[in-house]
């Protein structure tokens, strides 16, 4: 399946590492296209070292991983949008949509060796 994504991407910064292979997860796609989230927006603040919603003691992590080759781990929390535009139905809309996603959050992980990089949604892990 192919889905397509608006970006209009503003540098974050320069690349702090190698995100090697991009891969997401069902329940990543289905997030991202929800909230017509660009995996490559969330990809460019990864590797500049926007961690988004990390706390103070994982970022410290991510950083000293980014210089010494570990895995690095960025949280997001994507705009999601109401049920009714997205079933494009306005008011009546059913209560069983498609939407069957309780958290906004996404992970972005890039592994230690930087072969790939994956979108997943925390009970994904």
């Amino acid at each position: 399946m192919t889905y397509l994504f608006r970006v209009l991407l503003k540098p974050k910064g320069p690349p702090l590492f190698q995100l090697g292979r991009l891969v997401a997860t069902p329940g990543a796609i289905e997030l991202m296209v929800l909230t017509e989230t660009s995996p490559l927006e969330l990809a460019a603040m990864h590797v500049a070292g926007d961690w988004g919603e990390c706390d103070p003691e994982d970022a410290q992590t991510n950083n000293e991983a980014v210089k010494h080759g570990a895995r690095v781990m960025s949280v997001y929390r994507l705009p999601l949008i109401k049920k009714d535009q997205a079933e494009g139905t306005g008011e009546g809309a059913a209560p069983d949509g498609p939407i069957a996603i309780e958290d906004d959050r996404i992970w972005v992980i890039t592994e230690a060796d930087r072969s790939v990089t994956t979108f997943l949604l925390p009970e994904e892990y």
